[in-house]
């Protein structure tokens, strides 16, 4: 088969696959979670035939509506909850087949921060990060030693000896982090742990998070109702619906080619398809003046590039509209808005050019 020419088309997909993953810290193998009918309720089908693996040392985004088995499946990792069918292995170990004092010790790898924080308001900041470590059984010295590190790592070292009540919502996060990193886990999952924050707090925690990942080497699952957080933080993003996976994929790709309709709304939510008002406002259907286009695009300078080439090589002369570009998950992409001169005749020839690269674009309308 012949190549694609290439332009600034990014990086192949890079697919989480279970099986094609060595270095995998967390495998889920044909999981399936079926809750039983109680008290009168019918029995819920949480997950379905789940095979995903999660890169040692990785960030990876699980994102879904209510109901979709996020929950479920970041239950599974930790052993919280047992799979009704299938397997999952965690840095090697089958933690759904361990049970009492194993489970206990391999749960100490295995980091948890939640949503609100689950701090025990009769602690101080700093015996709720060392309630771990009293269950683990360290010294007062060793424990007195790890609690300070972990205080000064999430950069809240002045509130050693301060109780919740006395904390604002971030600053308890911080807390509950470091708690969740007092055993040294290998693995730290976040479940919906911004949600309860306000947008400077959440990115304030988020990047804190990040700088753990790069710090300490820790694999970070990040349980998210919001796509703006995966946006942010994650490398690699999962997409549950109903119990199954619907889409995964490098979230720079998810982002610039949502496949499955629930992917779509949830990206329509942070991006929008909005475009300036006073050229929203100039766009018709009727062929005439300017065709109006917008063109996916990734990588640093893939703009100029392309309309670069655009000009030399279709002879256009193109107007840029507007623009609009982000660093996702390390990687350059955006929307750039073109105008292309010459009527229905010349889009055609600029959609048809855009599609021998395999670049995303759509006809908006047309402006005099």
């Amino acid at each position: 088969m012949n190549a694609q020419p290439s332009l600034v088309v990014g990086d192949p997909i890079e697919i989480l696959d279970a099986a094609a993953e060595p270095a995998a810290m967390v495998r889920f193998e044909n999981i399936s979670k079926t809750y039983p009918a109680h008290r009168g309720k019918p029995g819920v089908v949480a997950l379905r035939g789940i095979d995903l693996a999660i890169a040692r040392g990785s960030i990876t985004g699980v994102i879904g509506r209510s109901g979709a088995g996020k929950s479920s499946l970041v239950r599974l990792i930790n052993g919280l909850e047992k799979p009704t069918a299938g397997r999952v292995v965690v840095d090697a170990r089958d933690i759904s087949a361990l049970t009492g004092r194993d489970l206990r010790l391999a749960q100490r790898s295995i980091g948890m921060i939640f949503q609100h924080f689950n701090l025990l308001s009769s602690r101080t900041a700093a015996d709720n990060i060392a309630l771990p470590l009293e269950i683990a059984g360290w010294s007062k010295a060793d424990i007195r030693a790890r609690v300070s590190e972990l205080l000064a790592l999430v950069g809240i070292a002045d509130k050693h000896d301060r109780y919740p009540s006395e904390l604002s919502g971030g600053q308890k996060q911080r807390v509950g982090i470091a708690r969740a990193l007092a055993t040294r886990p290998d693995v730290l999952l976040s479940d919906e742990a911004t949600s309860a924050l306000d947008p400077q707090t959440t990115r304030a925690i988020l990047d804190l998070l990040a700088n753990i990942n790069r710090e300490l080497g820790v694999t970070i699952v990040l349980i998210t109702h919001e796509m703006s957080v995966v946006r942010q933080l994650a490398k690699e993003v999962v997409v549950l619906d109903a119990g199954h996976v619907v889409e995964r994929g490098h979230v720079a790709d998810i982002f610039t080619h949502p496949k499955h309709p629930i992917t779509q709304s949830f990206l329509a939510e942070v991006t929008g398809d909005s475009l300036p008002v006073s050229l929203a406002g100039r766009i018709v259907q009727e062929p005439g003046g300017q065709a109006v286009i917008r063109v996916q695009v990734r990588g640093a300078g893939a703009g100029d590039t392309l309309i670069a080439r655009l000009a030399r090589e279709l002879g256009l002369d193109v107007s840029l509209l507007s623009a609009r570009i982000d660093e996702i998950g390390g990687r350059h992409v955006g929307a750039l808005v073109l105008g292309i001169p010459g009527g229905e005749g010349a889009a055609a020839r600029t959609l048809a050019w855009l599609s021998q690269f395999q670049i995303s674009a759509e006809r908006l309308g047309y402006v005099a």
